[in-house]
């Protein structure tokens, strides 16, 4: 099977970037080790373009997988040497679905990672707590 780097940079090829040319990828695995797939998808009306790791999670959702099924994360910026990781809005819902200790991997499209866990980029969560 090819290194999780080659997977992000041949599925960043299914991006819809023609906005920011910014083609991101992110491969989401649960706990059963299903994976589902994600790339970024823009519109002309920026509210409603999705990132790649919200298409992943939602993909998993639609499936019918729950809180707490989900592993990790890995996800990749193929036009940037950089790393670059999940906005606001993912870690959001990052934070909803994710046990606070599992991994998130950021990728260069080098192949140099930044391994997180959700409580690190999302310290102070906002949660169903919250709504009471």
């Amino acid at each position: 099977m090819p290194k999780i780097v080659d997977r992000l940079l041949e599925l960043a090829n299914h991006s819809y970037s023609p906005y920011s040319h910014f083609r991101v990828a992110s491969i989401l695995i649960m706990k059963d080790g299903k994976e589902f797939f994600g790339v970024n998808v823009e519109s002309s009306n920026y509210g409603s373009t999705i990132c790649s790791e919200r298409s992943a999670i939602v993909s998993a959702v639609s499936a019918g997988y729950k809180k707490g099924d989900f592993k990790e994360l890995h996800c990749l910026c193929a036009d940037s040497k950089k790393i670059s990781v999940c906005c606001f809005e993912c870690r959001q819902v990052i934070s909803e679905l994710f046990d606070p200790d599992a991994p998130l991997f950021f990728y260069s499209k080098d192949g140099a990672v930044k391994k997180y866990f959700v409580e690190d980029l999302c310290p102070y969560p906002f949660n169903e707590s919250d709504l009471k």
